[in-house]
């Protein structure tokens, strides 16, 4: 596990910070640009007001919940950011029996009324499914992210209506937002006899390790393979070709989260603040 204070004043005596445990392997962590942008955001709004973000990285949803008893115990925080939740999460439970004040990045049903932020991926995957229709593709594909959590399943879930209802075929490949889960996918893709023509990953890093993949295999993108990442950052941009990408603003997703904390510490009663979704960029990597 590792801990880190981000801002001024993170143990300093003043005012308390908010506390944000992330289930995180550590070297996908450094190579995902999300978690950095995010809580830029919320700094934006945080550190005027003299509070800090205290990001703790761990391997486990159980290690999680023992930090966050341990913050409350020892009065280090004055609330807490969920994130990546799962169903049924115990996290959620916890901070409701603890009665510290929080705020979940999440969809409604997994937060479970606790102040909550969604990104409304649902909307952004329909989005995206029917730019691939429009454009042509019959056979699609999905790379997903960790199978247990709550946005990987149902982006797994809206991927495959939504393909349904425009009579696409759908194949689906694990991953775990890693650069290699990527070069997996392409490499799983290329020994298929039936193969999609088009790829949605859950994150961009994922994305740019199968597009150097598919390079190596001699696979043409896009002409033999459209690909699209989620989360679009400045990799993305910079790629050969650029990549695609489902975009939204990471920065401004945690200002809103920020915001959301602030309201609830003020006495704000709980509810739930949808982002604008994500929209669709089309570059090099595909033909939407």
């Amino acid at each position: 596990m590792s801990e880190t204070g981000r801002g001024e004043g993170a143990h300093d005596g003043g005012v308390l910070p908010v506390g944000l445990a992330l289930v995180r392997d550590a070297e996908v962590l450094g190579a995902e640009p999300f978690f950095p942008e995010f809580i830029a955001g919320m700094e934006q709004i945080l550190v005027p007001r003299g509070i800090c973000v205290l990001l703790q990285v761990v391997a486990t949803v159980g290690q999680a919940g023992e930090r966050i008893r341990a913050w409350v115990r020892d009065q280090q925080v004055q609330a807490v950011i969920l994130i990546d939740l799962l169903p049924g999460d115990e996290r959620v439970t916890l901070v409701k029996d603890l009665g510290i004040p929080a705020v979940a990045i999440s969809d409604p049903e997994t937060a479970d009324g606790l102040a909550t932020v969604w990104l409304q991926d649902d909307v952004a995957m329909r989005t995206l499914v029917g730019a691939l229709a429009a454009t042509g593709h019959e056979h699609i594909g999905h790379v997903c992210g960790p199978a247990e959590m709550a946005h990987t399943i149902l982006r797994g879930r809206v991927f495959a209506e939504a393909a349904a209802e425009c009579g696409l075929r759908t194949t689906s490949f694990g991953g775990d937002y890693s650069w290699a889960a990527g070069e997996r996918a392409i490499v799983d893709l290329a020994g298929l006899e039936d193969r999609p023509t088009a790829l949605v990953f859950d994150n961009d890093v994922m994305a740019l390790g199968a597009l150097s993949q598919a390079a190596q295999l001699g696979l043409n993108v896009p002409a033999d393979l459209s690909l699209v990442a989620w989360d679009d950052s400045a990799q993305c941009q910079l790629a050969s070709p650029p990549l695609s990408a489902v975009s939204h603003d990471v920065q401004a997703s945690g200002v809103l989260a920020a915001e959301t904390l602030v309201d609830v510490l003020a006495g704000g009663a709980p509810g739930v603040v949808r982002a604008t979704p994500a929209e669709l960029i089309s570059r090099g990597s595909s033909n939407t």
